[in-house]
């Protein structure tokens, strides 16, 4: 019984947490069950349960109708694609979280936000962990973004950044980037759990006891999800993902959350040598203007959050010289193109299985949503049969493993951006909807209805149709 007695309870035995995303366990793993990071549990101390006794309130509680709403107007930030995004602004108090991969433009963007945020009644701080002062006023110099009221301080430490904050009183903050900010007073690396929640912490504090809106940069892993626990996510009032091919100058801002405004916009911009600049009518940046149509090519319209964008899909077949033909994409998943070339060739009867099949989209845009299925269809039967489709066209629709055409959400808003830009034809499923006056759309039932806009029947030696 006393040796019984003498082993240590549940409460003095080592508890060991994962830093990535919390999870906890008894004993130490060198992977998390939870997220399966490896060398991401470690060992703490769990912290005494103490009860809080009722205090003194800050403010009163009042009816909400007594609650003044125009202290919380979002405020233009000079950049307009991103007010889009936002819903209007920044919102004072607000702490927004941008998140993108290494070399996307995400400095760029908010130096170029900073600089057109400042003012007299408002200076900005741009606090940069990553780089050097020099650095940032190199890149400054670069695109254009000097302002008197826009001051730059290269810092690493919580307590400094504070301390920066009482001197300058900023109304907008900028912080690149989160995970390179450590606290003094918090055992950790820079990056870690709770480092990361003790500086998000206390810049949101800082943030809603001021009236400054905050920007935050954040960085991603390898799978593009926002790197750190979650819970950064969770304490933000914002969070949008900055997404773009480094070899494209296409750049997309999503918003995920967004506590002031809808999270269905995306804002476009395109970046360049001289920095990076919205694109109010980004379609052109997707379609190749040629005197003559060309086999291979069929235009669609999808939907990029609430915004219709007209985009190119590419396609080319060639005689394979290896016994497994290739099935290369660019801008496209690759599961969806297979899908879309067994339909095509099972129930539109194009014979494509023993040759090689390239599929890609125009300017860099990546297309997830299966309203693209029936240009795609299109294309690749287009370059089989080495016949090209009538100019002014565009195909909407998704297609089914039967051979159905779907129908799709928005139609009416993507007729109406094809006919703006003066598309004149359209191929879309069943009862689209009022359409765009001076439009011709076919309705097609399925992928064999659709595969007659072709003008002519393949014309190839051999035959590249069963």
């Amino acid at each position: 019984m006393a040796a019984r007695s003498s082993r240590p309870s549940s409460k003095d035995r080592p508890s060991y947490r994962c830093t990535e995303c919390g999870w906890t366990t008894a004993k130490w793993l060198g992977r998390c069950s939870e997220c399966q990071a490896w060398g991401t549990v470690e060992e703490y101390v769990a912290a005494a349960v103490r009860t809080t006794a009722p205090g003194r309130v800050t403010t009163p509680a009042r009816p909400i109708g007594q609650v003044d709403g125009k202290a919380v107007a979002a405020r233009p930030t000079g950049v307009d694609e991103l007010d889009r995004v936002l819903g209007g602004g920044l919102v004072p108090g607000a702490v927004v979280l941008l998140a993108g991969e290494p070399g996307v433009g995400k400095s760029t963007l908010l130096l170029d936000v900073a600089a057109k945020a400042a003012s007299a009644q408002g200076p900005t701080l741009y606090i940069t962990g990553e780089e050097s002062a020099g650095q940032v006023r190199m890149r400054a110099d670069r695109i254009g973004a000097l302002d008197d009221h826009l001051y730059l301080a290269a810092e690493t430490d919580l307590s400094a950044v504070l301390g920066h904050l009482d001197d300058i009183k900023p109304a907008l903050l900028v912080l690149d980037s989160v995970q390179t900010v450590a606290s003094p007073e918090i055992d950790g690396a820079p990056g870690g759990m709770a480092q990361v929640r003790e500086v998000a912490g206390a810049l949101i504090r800082a943030s809603k006891e001021r009236g400054m809106s905050t920007l935050l940069v954040g960085h991603v892993t390898k799978d593009g999800s926002i790197a750190g626990p979650r819970l950064l996510e969770h304490l933000v009032d914002v969070v949008l993902h900055f997404e773009g091919d480094r070899h494209a100058r296409l750049r997309l801002i999503r918003g995920v959350k967004n506590r002031y405004g809808a999270t269905d916009e995306v804002g476009c911009f395109e970046l360049h040598d001289e920095g990076i600049t919205g694109i109010s009518d980004p379609s052109g940046l997707f379609l190749t203007r040629r005197s003559q149509a060309v086999p291979g090519t069929c235009l669609t319209v999808t939907l990029e959050g609430r915004r219709p964008l007209v985009v190119e899909m590419q396609a080319l077949t060639v005689d394979s010289q290896i016994p497994s033909p290739r099935r290369t994409t660019s801008g496209l998943e690759s599961p969806r193109v297979s899908m879309v070339l067994a339909v095509l060739e099972e129930r539109g009867k194009i014979n494509i299985g023993k040759r090689d099949i390239y599929t890609a989209t125009v300017g860099g845009v990546k297309l997830t949503e299966p309203s693209a299925d029936l240009a795609m269809a299109l294309a690749v039967a287009s370059a089989a049969v080495d016949t090209p489709l009538p100019e002014n066209l565009v195909a909407i629709g998704e297609v089914g493993l039967a051979g159905e055409v779907r129908r799709v959400t928005g139609v009416q808003r993507r007729l109406a951006e094809a006919a703006r830009l003066g598309f004149t034809r359209a191929l879309v499923p069943p009862d689209p909807g009022p359409v765009p006056s001076g439009m011709t759309v076919t309705e097609v039932a399925d992928i064999g209805e659709a595969l007659h806009a072709l003008p002519k029947r393949p014309r190839r030696a051999e035959g590249s149709q069963r």
